[in-house]
């Protein structure tokens, strides 16, 4: 097996994944889509941009074009069976790559804090505008018809603040525990048992689980009914994380 990081077109795509799978993350606290789909999608595009001797910024760039040009698509293109797909696959094949860049970077010997900072940047701004892109179809599909109150495009605004200050809140967490040294070292994949209910728990808030949901564009209601579904739990798991985050602030001493 060959130990030069930046030598990966001359290793074996099965050894590449088998260094992969040592190097992963723990499983504890990851929702069920990211931790049986997205992960392992991303650690087979890892190894694949290994081999073509991709950088991890190159591969954050693949991801946003493919999640912004889905975003794009959401926002102009009418609902309906091609539309859902299209979307879907753009959104589930950006998210797959943005877990593909952080484990290219541990495969090619680490990381830099350019690449964290170009990574957040992306998902940051890919949270906010996803939700407008959607309140865009919202409006021109159901509102304007008359299929819907005015009042009811709140839904994907609300969805939208949800979802931005939870990874805000997460990151700037995460930061605080990193700078005063009580952050917990969350280990890599078979060091601790990661249960199965808890990965299912957190499903509701799991982005994998929103890029799957738009597949039902090509039904209306039942896309209205799952996004609200989702919007309600996106809310609901910010209060309950508020909490926690506020309480692990507290106990920095």
């Amino acid at each position: 097996m060959t130990t030069d990081p930046l030598a990966g077109g001359s290793e074996p795509l099965r050894d590449t994944l088998a260094r992969l799978r040592h190097g992963q993350k723990s499983n504890v606290n990851a929702a069920a889509y990211s931790r049986w789909v997205n992960r392992p999608a991303g650690r087979l595009l890892a190894a694949v941009a290994y081999r073509m001797r991709m950088t991890p910024h190159q591969v954050t760039a693949v991801s946003a074009v493919c999640t912004f040009v889905g975003i794009g698509c959401l926002a102009v293109l009418p609902p309906g069976v091609v539309t859902g797909v299209v979307v879907a696959l753009l959104l589930a094949l950006g998210y797959a790559l943005d877990a593909a860049d952080g484990q290219l970077a541990r495969l090619r010997g680490g990381g830099r804090p350019s690449g964290e900072w170009l990574d957040h940047v992306v998902d940051a701004t890919k949270i906010a505008v996803l939700h407008l892109a959607v309140l865009s179809l919202w409006f021109r599909h159901l509102v304007e018809p008359g299929h819907l109150p005015l009042w009811s495009v709140l839904v994907p605004l609300v969805f939208s603040v949800a979802a931005s200050v939870a990874f805000f809140g997460m990151i700037l967490t995460d930061l605080l525990q990193r700078r005063y040294g009580t952050k917990a070292d969350p280990g890599r994949q078979g060091d601790q048992h990661a249960p199965v209910l808890g990965s299912l728990v957190a499903l509701p808030g799991d982005y994998g689980l929103l890029c799957v949901t738009f597949l039902l564009l090509a039904w209306w209601p039942a896309f209205v009914v799952a996004y609200g579904l989702l919007a309600l739990a996106a809310v609901l798991m910010l209060a309950v994380q508020a909490v926690r985050w506020y309480r692990r602030m507290e106990a920095i001493a």
